[in-house]
């Protein structure tokens, strides 16, 4: 009560939570709707911020988003994290442009075709203003800026002929309303213009019209950098930036090789699980990761279920492993597709480096780099297709 009048004070809304939807491509789409194959997504990935989104497809595209609802909160992110209140909306991100990363190619010493399609996408370091990326496909690795661009237009001529007095000089800057030619040329007959055979007067040209040249709306321009090829044998299944932001490793199911960002027609293998016999082959590596703070540490997943952790400073090829993480098999539990669903997809450290969080078949598990003998924790996903 202040003055006679009351005072209501609306409390805030609770958020509502996330409606969560499977889908394999942008947009809405009707019920029955055909889904075209080369716009299902097939890579996505944060920047480290969590305010830059790209995602690739199977046609060779890559489409950056940009989060538009972190613009409205100041401060920095370890103070916001500290307010004691909650989020008034949900994250929301808008389109910010796209290109076409990979085309479809040809082998002609191995007669096999290369597909367009996105495998991994990794986002670098940035620098004056502009975004940096890494996008590969089976073969293929790209290094990409994207930055914005200032599109300069000439606009109308500066200078009205029909003012123009003397050696170019004017009376007026207005713009003119008669059509202009290129080159300062114009449609009207009416003014004695020189002609190609005239002979250049003491005075100067009757009149001198300039463009006026005008920076319009910016545009992003995406240019590629660099090319990394003909470095594998087999299909890339995975890119990793190390923090020296100098480097980069890329991965395929027998070797791991090494990059310089600066070098495009030379790298470094640093693991190579190749068989002499390949008949002796008994599992391939799925996935590689780099340490998010140590530059000499990395992990790579293999699809019998193992993650190993190397050091780069033992050696140069790295045939053995600083440490092995593997869950031991319960006795008895052992079938024909024991090693199909231990297979791991993918693995990623956690920010502070500490843990790696995996994913096979039926599991996510989380991974403590100070202990080997098992998974700190397990979360257990497609229930239904455990036998019961």
């Amino acid at each position: 009560m202040n003055g006679g009048d009351d005072v209501v004070v609306a409390s805030e809304e609770p958020l509502q939570p996330l409606e969560w939807k499977f889908s394999q491509v942008f947009g809405e789409r009707a019920a029955g709707e055909e889904v075209q194959e080369v716009d299902i997504i097939s890579a996505i990935e944060f920047d480290k911020s969590g305010n830059h989104l790209a995602t690739g497809d199977r046609g060779g595209r890559v489409v950056l988003f940009e989060r538009t609802d972190s613009k409205d909160q100041h401060g920095s992110r370890r103070d916001l994290e500290s307010t004691d209140y909650s989020s008034s909306r949900h994250p929301e991100f808008r389109y910010k442009t796209e290109f076409q990363s990979h085309e479809p190619e040809f082998d002609y010493l191995k007669s096999l075709e290369i597909e367009e399609k996105i495998n991994k996408i990794k986002w670098c370091q940035t620098a004056n203003g502009a975004v940096f990326l890494l996008s590969t496909n089976d073969k293929t690795i790209k290094f990409w800026k994207v930055q914005e661009k200032k599109v300069k237009k000439i606009s109308d001529m500066n200078i009205d002929p029909s003012k123009a007095i003397g050696n170019g000089s004017s009376s007026s800057n207005s713009n003119s309303s008669k059509p202009h030619l290129a080159n300062g040329g114009s449609s009207d007959k009416s003014y004695n213009y020189p002609s190609n055979d005239f002979s250049f007067p003491p005075g100067g040209l009757p009149s001198l019209r300039l463009p006026s040249v005008v920076s319009h709306e910016t545009s992003l321009l995406a240019r590629c950098r660099r090319v990394y090829a003909h470095a594998h044998d087999y299909h890339i299944n995975s890119i990793s930036n190390n923090s020296d932001g100098e480097t980069f490793i890329s991965a395929d199911d027998l070797r791991i090789n090494l990059w310089n960002l600066e070098i495009s027609n030379q790298s470094f293998n640093i693991v190579d699980v190749k068989p002499t016999n390949m008949e002796d082959l008994t599992e391939v590596i799925t996935s590689a990761e780099f340490h998010p703070t140590h530059c000499n540490t990395l992990a790579y997943s293999s699809s019998k279920g193992s993650i190993r952790l190397i050091d780069l400073r033992q050696s140069a090829l790295c045939d053995s492993h600083a440490k092995l993480f593997e869950e031991q098999e319960a006795p008895g539990s052992r079938s024909f597709f024991t090693e199909i669903i231990a297979s791991i997809s993918d693995i990623k450290f956690a920010k502070e480096g500490r843990y790696i969080l995996s994913r096979d078949y039926m599991t996510l598990k989380l991974w403590d780099i100070n202990m080997d003998s098992g998974p700190v924790s397990t979360f257990r996903v497609h229930e239904y297709l455990r036998p019961k």
